[in-house]
């Protein structure tokens, strides 16, 4: 988090705003999940596995995430230069709620092909 939270909005903030701060939007939810199934993953492959991102949203996403320490950078000192991703143990805390969502969307996608077919 780039802005610490002053110990008088602590007492006013919902914990379901704070979560939804720190992982809403299209892309962190999913960034994390590919982070998970994969482990680590460098720049270049998450920006295969998430083929409708631009570069520099990718980055500004990255940045958020490792910001609200819920992922880890690693950067190695050679040419070309490289840098890993992986979950932060914080943002392993959020996989199984992220996999609670996984079920439910494609429960509803079921029953949407269902509804479609009859």
């Amino acid at each position: 988090m780039k802005n610490k939270i002053a110990p008088a909005e602590i007492d006013q903030q919902c914990g379901v705003d704070y979560a939804f701060k720190r992982i809403g939007g299209k892309y962190k939810g999913r960034i994390l999940w590919h982070l998970n199934s994969k482990e680590v993953l460098r720049y270049g492959e998450l920006r295969r596995t998430l083929p409708d991102i631009t570069t520099k949203m990718l980055t500004q996403t990255l940045r958020e995430l490792e910001d609200d320490r819920l992922i880890t950078r690693k950067v190695y000192h050679e040419v070309p230069p490289k840098v890993e991703y992986a979950l932060s143990e914080t943002g392993m805390e959020l996989i199984p709620f992220i996999k609670h969502l996984h079920h439910w969307g494609n429960r509803q996608l079921a029953k949407e092909v269902i509804s479609c077919e009859k």
